[in-house]
């Protein structure tokens, strides 16, 4: 088994054009100039044609050695982002600050409001929703590996900013503060009570709103970020949350296993999404009528469209929904069917052609979102 330590040289040793050959952008978005700028990163920036005012916003973070257009092009944001009519915000890394061009999410530095990366991105995520007249109560985050760790810093520290995030084989807020911590942290999280860990996000900031919600999606065969970094994040953003009770569980019958933490309400605001024999990167799912993106270097085909997935889980996006019903089941598998609120700060604007947005029952369309990610409902 490939050492982290020799996983992270070798990755060192790679050109940037090596590293994303397969999965190239197609000059699709716009580099655009920003200040302050603390954390010198590049802004890329993707507006549809004929956006509509009051569109959501996604913030995509890009893993080590990768370049923002051609991750998110990769992981499919840039054809939901067409398709759906939302616009999607790149910050991008350079070699200048981590020659691997790794988001510094280890830096204490680069995590802290109003300071370094964190405050760059903040800065860029602020300028889009003003430019493009973005809903403020739809703005989203996501990330890989690097970029997931540094989507849950933006959650902690700028939690005004954001209603939801995806963390993709990423690490909890406050995981390391150093090199030497990352390493260790990659390997296996610092044992901390839960509370211990929600501490590190409540003190990040002095926001006292609704938190926002966070999906968490992490692969079983990873050996790059272990899945015991989601397993901190679980009790991290649950402890957050305030949320003490068991999960609700469901299973494809491909063996899918994903569990939700539910407000009082139903609202779901913690999913923890582990992938059965997924090595270290997004998954996709590239065929098929809900197939979106391209497979290359930490890009994973593995017939899981988790973009697609993620941003309907947000409310951004919408597919047809099948007659299968879908039910959630608790730890006891017992039956437990969600109520019918949505997700927070959702706000009513029309889709794209003018029509009424559709509203799910926010736990039946974790479901069937999974179900049709199997191939068991259209």
């Amino acid at each position: 088994m490939t050492g982290l330590g020799q996983t992270l040289a070798t990755l060192a040793r790679r050109s940037l054009d090596s590293a994303q050959s397969g999965v190239r952008g197609t000059a699709r978005m716009v580099a655009c100039e920003i200040a302050p700028n603390p954390g010198a990163l590049k802004m890329l920036i993707h507006v549809p044609a004929g956006l509509v005012p009051g569109a959501p916003l996604v913030v995509v973070l890009h893993g080590c050695t990768q370049g923002g257009e051609a991750y998110a092009e990769g992981a499919g944001w840039l054809t939901l982002a067409d398709r759906f009519g939302f616009v999607v915000l790149c910050p991008e890394q350079t070699a200048a600050n981590n020659p691997n061009r790794c988001f510094n999410w280890f830096q204490t530095g680069d995590t802290t409001r109003d300071a370094g990366e964190a405050a760059s991105i903040a800065a860029m995520t602020r300028k889009a929703v003003a430019d493009n007249a973005i809903d403020p109560e739809r703005v989203f985050v996501t990330g890989l590996s690097a970029g997931g760790a540094m989507t849950a810093a933006m959650l902690a520290t700028y939690p005004e900013l954001f209603a939801a995030g995806a963390v993709v084989a990423g690490l909890p807020h406050g995981a390391a503060a150093n090199m030497s911590e990352a390493f260790g942290a990659m390997a296996k999280p610092k044992a901390r009570e839960s509370a211990a860990w929600g501490e590190k996000v409540r003190t990040a900031s002095d926001y006292a709103g609704r938190w926002p919600r966070i999906s968490i999606w992490h692969g079983t065969a990873d050996t790059t970020v272990r899945p015991a970094s989601a397993d901190a994040l679980v009790q991290q953003w649950t402890n957050v949350h305030g949320l003490t009770g068991a999960p609700h569980k469901a299973r494809t019958p491909q063996g899918r296993v994903f569990e939700v933490w539910m407000s009082p309400s139903g609202e779901p605001l913690v999913e923890n999404h582990r992938i059965p024999g997924l090595a270290h990167g997004t998954p996709l799912k590239t065929q098929g009528p809900d197939g979106v993106g391209t497979a290359g270097p930490f890009l994973l085909d593995v017939g899981i469209s988790s973009s697609l997935e993620i941003a309907l889980g947000w409310g951004i996006a919408q597919v047809e929904v099948g007659s299968r019903p879908a039910t959630l089941t608790d730890s006891d598998g017992s039956s437990a069917h969600g109520s019918a609120a949505g997700n927070h700060r959702r706000s009513s604007q029309p889709a794209p052609d003018g029509t009424a947005p559709q509203r799910p029952n926010a736990v039946t369309s974790v479901i069937e979102n999974a179900l049709r990610a199997a191939g068991l409902m259209r």
